[in-house]
């Protein structure tokens, strides 16, 4: 993981104030809105699974930066913080959480599964490394129809080993896609650590037998995710074929809901929290810069609470879907 003395980009970068209150404001919308999420599970309010993405906020907000509207992204089930990066609604969120009218995806895809067509974004997804292809497969399509769009796909280093990532790899390099796959390495596929589980843990070099170019990010500096993500859609855009970012990033919670994450110390969790905490970080700099004081901090913060308590009740308020939507949206066979 990062080095504790190394600066970072944020604390090099000359990038205006304003740019670096955005990125605060949506890193803090994300991790508040987890936040709320786990309480609502915890009270019963969602059911079903729920992988929190505490921690890792700095990847979603500092890749969405380096794209248009356009573009195209695809993730796997630990999603609500990619949906809230692209812009989507954190009310129709919450209530797809609550499985409500309100949602989405009507309340009948949960955590895992929802999707906005205004948004470009293609899904959530349950089955590891599902999305690899579902992603690459995107990124056909703008290559086909010669349009100058990019598809993102994220996935984590659980999914890394999975054959249908290189069958995806081998396709995208061969046809030059516009596709850059972001894989959210956190260090633990469900409970196991990446050493136990890969051969090789610089997954960044995963794609080199196919040729294509990969880097290593800090994946707690938000700034130094813009920046390689600047470099790799760049390169997809330009018609070079797909590039790889490995996010080093980390997530404070469990697994999912369920998972007690007892196969780490507290004093590792603790350490990448005071030290590395993305949003704790860039609230300092600002500070320092003299960007924003404690107080405009605090405002910006219960803003953003304000925001999560409202989509609370939304979700809460909407109705449930009407029995007959069981029906709807399902593609039957002859």
């Amino acid at each position: 993981m990062p080095a504790t003395k190394r600066k970072t980009k944020a604390e090099d970068s000359a990038v205006k104030p304003a740019q670096l209150l955005k990125f605060y404001r949506e890193m803090l919308l994300i991790r508040r809105f987890e936040e709320k999420a786990g309480q609502m599970y915890g009270m019963g309010l969602i059911g079903g699974f729920c992988h929190l993405y505490i921690g890792q906020e700095a990847v979603v907000v500092g890749m969405q930066a380096a794209l248009t509207p356009q573009d195209a992204v695809v993730t796997s089930y630990r999603d609500h913080g990619h949906m809230l990066a692209c812009g989507m609604d954190p009310k129709g969120v919450m209530a797809e959480l609550t499985g409500r009218r309100g949602g989405y995806s009507k309340g009948k895809g949960g955590s895992m599964h929802m999707f906005s067509r205004e948004k470009n974004f293609f899904g959530g997804h349950g089955i590891v490394g599902a999305q690899v292809p579902i992603g690459t497969g995107i990124a056909f399509g703008y290559r086909y129809r010669a349009e100058d769009n990019v598809c993102l796909t994220y996935f984590g280093d659980g999914a890394v080993n999975q054959g249908q990532v290189y069958e995806s790899f081998n396709m995208a390099q061969l046809w030059k896609l516009p596709a850059v796959y972001i894989i959210e390495n956190n260090r633990y596929g469900m409970g196991t650590s990446i050493e136990r589980a890969s051969s090789t843990i610089d997954f960044y070099h995963r794609g080199a037998a196919h040729g294509i170019p990969g880097a290593a990010v800090d994946g707690m500096d938000v700034l130094a995710v813009q920046e390689a993500g600047l470099r790799a859609v760049g390169h997809a855009r330009a018609g070079k074929g797909p590039y790889i970012l490995e996010m080093q990033t980390y997530r404070y919670r469990g697994h999912s809901m369920s998972d007690p994450a007892k196969y780490r110390s507290k004093e590792e969790v603790e350490k990448m929290r005071t030290q590395h905490d993305p949003i704790e970080q860039l609230g300092k700099l600002l500070v320092e810069r003299k960007a924003a004081d404690e107080a405009a901090l605090k405002k910006i913060d219960r803003e953003v609470k304000d925001i999560i308590t409202a989509a609370a009740a939304f979700a809460q308020e909407s109705p449930e879907p009407d029995p007959s939507e069981l029906y709807t949206d399902v593609l039957l066979s002859a």
